[in-house]
């Protein structure tokens, strides 16, 4: 009988013990630790941001859903990893053991490498629910006082998809507001170019959005290194192609949302030999740990290169389709190994995205993830937005009932009219 703990119940924690309590004998005991007591489909905080959502329809409490799936639950952080003596440590000083550790937990918000960053300075934020919130209220109060919008990613970030989804999501939950005139909008990116998204673009991805950005009258700045955040300024350093500076810019707002770069949490960071110096979880292509044999990760949490250098450091992102397969080969490579089998199910490389653009979107499948690909497929249509709702009530759905089936095999190919994917 063996006790596998898992760190973390979003996107890649939930449906981890969903599959490891459906493929395995129930003399195994799985145990679920999160810092709090409720699941949030973070996808939607664009949408709570601008009051299009609201915090009751994309949040649950996890524990009555899991212990009926006789999966243990416990909300509370996580203060240390003993990874020699195979425990945890908790907030609340208990100590458990386990003999599998799966990390899940998402990444540390890097607010702190840019000064005057994050919702205790003076940009917002959509990363979580509790931001999303904060950002609503501040975004109230744009809507009452109308002035200039910055949106985008600082340095080191590695998920774009968001900030794009939120520029257009402001832009026309404006124009309903008959506002969007009182607000100029400019969209700030570490990316090289417009449609990046840290993937070396994907298909007509860069001619496509920049089309957009125009059509919407929002302007934007690429290579940008943002240095530091004031009340209503932020300043920021244009790089060319070649990471010589270009242009300064001191750009006053009344509202930003920036997303942060990412980095591995505390805990995780701290065990030796475990990670990268980002704290990112350095696995095998069994989503194993190279030094610790029975640690298992997934998700945004492990360390997967740039695909390239860029004059402002991007990372690579770590897609829904990406997380779902990661999780599903670490199952049965537990599996496997409780069995004395050899484990050598993997994850894909291949990514899958719905960005929701506030009344149309865009869909894109880049396979694999990293140049050159076999497919390069990139769409936009009023199509996408009605399919990302449906998504986000699909998802929501899987998460209360437990099911194990993949999503983006059997919802999402099929919406996009792709039969199946290679791995």
């Amino acid at each position: 009988m063996a006790h596998i703990i898992i760190l973390g119940a979003g996107t890649g924690g939930m449906p981890a013990a969903y599959e490891l309590r459906n493929l395995l004998d129930k003399s195994h005991t799985i145990t679920v630790i999160n810092a709090v007591d409720y699941f949030q489909f973070v996808p939607s905080n664009p949408w709570v941001a601008v009051g299009w959502r609201e915090r009751e329809a994309i949040t649950f409490p996890i524990r009555p859903y899991l212990e009926k799936k006789n999966i243990d639950f416990i909300a509370q952080p996580v203060a240390r990893i003993n990874a020699e003596q195979s425990s945890v440590d908790l907030a609340d000083g208990r100590q458990i053991f386990y003999d599998y550790l799966v990390i899940t937990t998402g990444p540390k918000l890097a607010f702190d490498e840019v000064p005057g960053a994050g919702p205790s300075g003076f940009t917002h934020s959509i990363c979580s629910i509790d931001h999303a919130e904060t950002a609503y209220t501040a975004y109230q109060e744009l809507i009452k006082d109308p002035g200039p919008v910055i949106i985008g990613a600082m340095p080191f970030a590695s998920c774009f998809g968001p900030a794009y989804e939120f520029s257009f999501i402001v832009n026309t939950d404006l124009r309903r507001r008959k506002i969007r005139n009182k607000v100029p909008m400019t969209y700030i990116t570490s990316e090289p170019y417009i449609g990046h998204m840290g993937l070396g673009g994907v298909g007509d991805s860069r001619s496509m959005l920049e089309s957009e950005l125009r059509n919407n009258d929002i302007k934007w700045i690429t290579n940008a290194k943002v240095t530091r955040v004031e009340k209503d300024k932020m300043f920021v350093t244009e790089l060319d192609d070649n990471g010589n500076v270009k242009k300064e810019h001191e750009l006053p707002f009344k509202y930003s949302m920036m997303l942060p770069a990412f980095k591995g949490v505390d805990p995780v960071a701290a065990v030796d030999g475990l990670c990268n110096p980002r704290g990112f979880v350095i696995v095998d292509d069994q989503q194993r740990s190279k030094k610790y044999k029975n640690i298992y990760s997934a998700g945004v949490c492990i360390a997967i290169p740039p695909i390239e250098v860029t004059p402002v450091p991007t990372g690579a992102p770590k897609t829904g389709y990406m997380i779902e397969t990661m999780v599903t080969a670490l199952v049965h490579n537990i599996a496997s190994d409780l069995k004395g089998e050899v484990a050598t199910a993997k994850g894909s490389w291949n990514a899958i995205c719905l960005a929701d653009l506030g009344d149309t979107g865009v869909a894109f499948v880049a396979l694999p993830q990293i140049p050159p690909r076999n497919v390069n497929w990139f769409k936009k249509g009023k199509w996408v937005h009605t399919a990302k709702v449906a998504f986000e009530k699909y998802f929501m759905y899987k998460m209360k009932n437990g099911t194990s089936e993949p999503i983006y095999e059997k919802y999402v190919l099929k919406m996009l009219g792709i039969e199946r994917l290679d791995r």
